[in-house]
């Protein structure tokens, strides 16, 4: 029984997004709060059983300082949980009066998105959208669809976003009074990617960054859940103007474990010319370095006369169209798991993904003519050393007309067709080089990695890329070799 109670929980957690906070990571949150004033109107959206409000309560009482008034307004749509919600605030209640501080609170069961939007977009016979002076948030993480109710709520007040942390975010924010505060835990992957863009412009445009924390671990903040995305803690204020330095923190997130704390300049957080916006956290020395490494290139993809896109196989949209094995009338069809060593390994029989795809008129605008490509996973596994994972396709190798490179794939190509073979070596030495991956690991904390981020990238210039992969005699190089190989050209070309 107590298994199938567990079970249930996490169902219904999973459903609703919800990733409780743990007491040591609500307390640090806590602590990042600047000065208050005397009666703060605090929101806690998405509050759970309070541990967040609770450690906030905690602060203000252990300070001492100029707050004499709480005024908590904390949602939670989870029903199984408001009882215990509500004996954490009468808990708040008693030590705030032993702090000499008033408390109040309110708890609404009530959907936030829906109820907020609803008031922030002007509903006629709605209330008028509250203001608060502070908010300390760990949203629910659940993606939403296009045709959903919290989608189109959202849409109501002109924020566009795909995940509920991010809407959550979003309307926070538009309740904070001018230089109220904000504190949240999110997944990073708000940072970097095309999905994300409107959010970063609306939050940058609307918050100062104060400071930005990053666990090194992607379990230690929410140890008991099935969380793959890196997370991270910021601290914003609400205004319209960020600040020339910011505070950039990082820890391994094991209770007790040292802060490693550095001041950086804003500029180097968000580049000024970044269309995009990612958002770069350089949480280690080695990412600091390969920043250094990588603002000494200057050439883009296009300059290269070099496109990356992903690939364009969709296989359930084909599944007619699928072989196990190669055969009369099929060609290539290659997935992550076909890489090996560097380079393409096809067929691969015992893989339980397809090896080949049907060449017909249905099938045809999917596949690319074979040529020399470099090919990228979009998504790697917790356990790879790099984020960013390269594989060369060589047509000497595999040999057929017409190839296709399933959507799990990025593969960069010349106007379509194959790359020059030099570059594209080269271009595989690059992208598999430690300093490219410390780089990535600046603005991309999930294990996606999307054409709009490769893109994005600066790249060595055409002669530099053909002078590695000349000198490359064969893609299967160990790390070593090809950070030797990178360092060396990179370093001679200045």
């Amino acid at each position: 029984m107590k298994l199938a109670a567990t079970a249930t929980l996490r169902e219904r957690q999973e459903e609703l997004g919800q990733f409780l906070t743990a007491p040591p990571v609500a307390d640090f949150m806590a602590a990042m709060f600047g000065p208050l004033p005397r009666t703060v109107r605090l929101l806690d959206a998405g509050a759970g059983a309070g541990a967040l409000t609770s450690a906030f309560v905690s602060r203000c009482c252990e300070n001492r300082d100029r707050v004499h008034a709480i005024e908590a307004t904390l949602y939670e749509l989870d029903g199984e949980i408001l009882d215990k919600l509500a004996a954490t605030m009468r808990q708040c209640e008693r030590r705030c009066y032993e702090a000499g501080i008033r408390f109040t609170f309110t708890i609404l069961a009530d959907d936030f998105i829906q109820v907020m939007s609803s008031r922030l977009a002007g509903d006629l016979f709605g209330a008028p959208p509250p203001g608060f002076d502070a908010a300390i948030a760990n949203p629910p993480y659940r993606k939403i669809s296009a045709g959903s109710g919290e989608r189109r709520a959202l849409r109501s007040v002109g924020v566009e976003t795909s995940n509920l942390y991010t809407g959550f975010i979003a309307l926070i924010q538009r309740l904070l009074v001018p230089g109220g505060q904000l504190v949240g835990i999110t997944p990073r992957s708000f940072c970097n990617g095309p999905y994300f863009r409107p959010f970063r412009e609306d939050f940058l445009n609307q918050l100062e960054l104060r400071r930005l924390h990053v666990f090194e671990s992607r379990k230690a903040a929410f140890r008991n859940d099935s969380v793959l995305q890196e997370n991270i803690i910021f601290h914003a204020v609400k205004g319209r103007r960020q600040p020339r330095e910011m505070l950039v923190s990082t820890s391994s997130g094991e209770q007790g474990d040292d802060i490693t704390e550095a001041v950086v300049p804003f500029a180097e957080i968000v580049h000024p010319l970044d269309v995009e916006k990612f958002i770069h956290i350089p949480a280690s020395a080695g990412h600091a370095t390969a920043k250094e490494t990588m603002d000494g290139l200057s050439t883009s993809l296009a300059a290269l006369g070099i496109t990356v896109s992903t690939g364009r196989v969709v296989d359930f949209r084909l599944k007619e169209a699928l072989r196990k094995e190669p055969g009369r009338g099929t060609v290539p069809l290659l997935y992550p798991c076909h890489f090996n060593g560097g380079t393409v390994h096809w067929p691969k029989v015992e893989a339980r993904k397809p090896n080949a795809i049907l060449d017909n008129a249905e099938t045809r605008p999917w596949l690319v003519p074979s040529g020399t490509y470099l090919l990228t996973k979009r998504f790697t596994s917790k356990e790879e050393r790099r984020r960013l994972v390269a594989c060369l396709f060589d047509p000497d190798l595999v040999k057929a007309k017409w190839i296709g490179f399933e959507n799990h794939l990025n593969y960069f190509h010349a106007n379509g067709h194959g790359l020059e073979r030099h570059v594209a070596t080269g271009l595989y030495a690059f992208l598999n080089s430690t300093v490219v991956d410390q780089y990535f690991r600046r603005f991309s904390g999930h294990t996606q990695v999307n054409a709009t981020d490769l893109r994005t990238l600066t790249y060595p210039d055409r002669d530099t890329l053909q002078a590695m992969g000349r000198e490359m005699a064969t893609p299967d190089l160990t790390q070593d070799e090809i950070d030797q190989l990178v360092s060396k050209h990179l370093h001679a070309r200045r």
